[in-house]
């Protein structure tokens, strides 16, 4: 069982250097990785989800009982802020996530320099190494029996089912983990704003809420469909204007007025 690979990187082009394929794919001729990443502010986090840190992470998963409740008061109280349209529970989990609710997903994203930009973009006290995350969901899906597509929100109620059941949120938060079939997918979430689409987002889904994602995929051998790519602590400064160099910032990932000020107030600090 092979461990998380950890690699170091001083700058944007190391980073765009080492994320492309040393040849291009046999069948589109192009040089595109294939993975999605995700940017932590400390490198030495676990790939903990929005529940798993609620309650405080020493430890975490303390509320983990309480996702069903949480969404129960999302649902409830969430219905005039969106269209008269019907929204499934699978969209309104995603909506969820989307608006900072806690939930079991994790986000992701196809652009390693919009994982980067969240990887730098917040200040702290003490600077500290920063870290872009790359899994291979191809590989992850293939391991657990399931297409090589990310799945819409449609085919996850369809292919997570158990005994000819459609999987339901709510079907979901009730397993007991550990008993039944162990899962972990990558979702396409629908463009609910200009946000989503911007920032190119993702989604990862597991059965587990009882660890953290990383040690749920070392559990099922796939420690290394894991890449972390750490910006020392020193380079962090560095790396951040590099990114702001390129345009890849808060007015273009968070496309309204509060992605005007948040840019202004943190390039401004």
């Amino acid at each position: 069982m092979a461990p998380v690979k950890t690699v170091t990187i001083t700058t944007i082009g190391q980073l765009l250097d080492e994320l492309t394929p040393d040849a291009p794919d046999p069948r589109s001729g192009r040089w595109r990785d294939t993975g999605v990443y995700r940017g932590s502010t400390a490198a030495e986090w676990p790939l903990l989800t929005s529940l798993d840190r609620l309650g405080g992470t020493e430890p975490p998963h303390t509320k983990r009982e309480l996702e069903a409740h949480v969404l129960r008061s999302f649902i409830r109280y969430s219905r005039p802020h969106f269209a008269a349209n019907e929204h499934g529970d699978w969209e309104l989990l995603v909506a969820a996530q989307h608006h900072g609710v806690p939930t079991r997903l994790l986000d992701w994203t196809y652009s390693p320099l919009v994982a980067a930009h969240f990887a730098t973009a917040t200040h702290v006290a003490q600077e500290r190494d920063r870290a872009i995350w790359r899994l291979d969901w191809q590989r992850m899906h293939e391991t657990f029996g399931l297409p090589r597509l990310a799945l819409l929100l449609s085919e996850v109620e369809k292919l997570l089912g158990e005994e000819g059941q459609a999987c339901t949120p709510w079907a979901l938060f009730e397993r007991v983990p550990g008993r039944g079939r162990a899962m972990a997918c990558m979702i396409e979430p629908p463009s609910l704003d200009a946000r989503i689409v911007a920032q190119s987002a993702a989604f990862t889904l597991t059965t587990d809420n009882t660890r953290p994602f990383d040690a749920f995929l070392e559990a099922h051998g796939l420690g290394d469909a894991l890449t972390r790519y750490v910006i020392p602590a020193h380079m962090v400064p560095r790396v951040r204007d590099q990114l702001d160099l390129v345009g890849m910032d808060e007015r273009r990932l968070f496309p309204d007025i509060d992605g005007v000020a948040a840019r202004i107030r943190r390039y401004y600090s």
